[in-house]
């Protein structure tokens, strides 16, 4: 498992209906941009945030496949949709309902990358982490990281083949 710079507390943070948090970042990872509520809820000042990986969010709790899922996705120029769970600076947690998006430069190349996330609801958050509980059992039992997500996004890729829908209608059926 990743190494995290806080533990995770347990206790959930939350943000109203009405806000949207909004992030960028470069090709890289790295946030080049964070909006009041993001800064507020993540609990880091801008100086501290911009330039950091946004990985130092990453939650334990959180499949490795799903953000492979994601950034490969974004890579190819598509968006995603997908429930996430962040760390706040000290190890408290938060569940967000988020749009990630490509931005493109003047010459349509990838330049970087815009989430907007929204405050999913308490049925959303159960579905997801129901989902993402088995996930990340199946990286954990694995031998190595590799495989671990090898297996747990297939598990993935069975689920949503059983129900005959892809990531994004799976998302939005939640």
């Amino acid at each position: 498992m990743a190494k995290y710079a806080f533990t995770p507390t347990g206790k959930e943070l939350t943000f109203g209906e009405d806000e949207v948090i909004v992030s960028k970042t470069d090709l890289k990872g790295r946030i080049t941009y964070g909006n009041e509520v993001f800064l507020r809820i993540a609990g880091y000042p801008e100086s501290e945030i911009v330039g950091a990986p946004h990985s130092i969010l990453r939650h334990p709790w959180m499949p490795r496949c799903v953000f492979k899922l994601l950034w490969d996705k974004i890579e190819a120029g598509d968006e995603i949709f997908a429930y996430v769970v962040n760390m706040a600076k000290g190890g408290d947690h938060y569940w967000v309902f988020a749009h990630v998006t490509p931005t493109f430069g003047a010459e349509g190349k990838i330049v970087g990358y815009h989430s907007n996330r929204r405050k999913p609801s308490t049925t959303q958050i159960q579905s997801a982490s129901s989902l993402y509980r088995t996930l990340l059992e199946i990286e954990q039992r694995a031998p190595d990281k590799k495989i671990g997500m090898a297996d747990s996004s297939e598990h993935l890729e069975s689920v949503l083949k059983s129900k005959g829908v892809s990531y994004d209608e799976f998302v939005f059926a939640v």
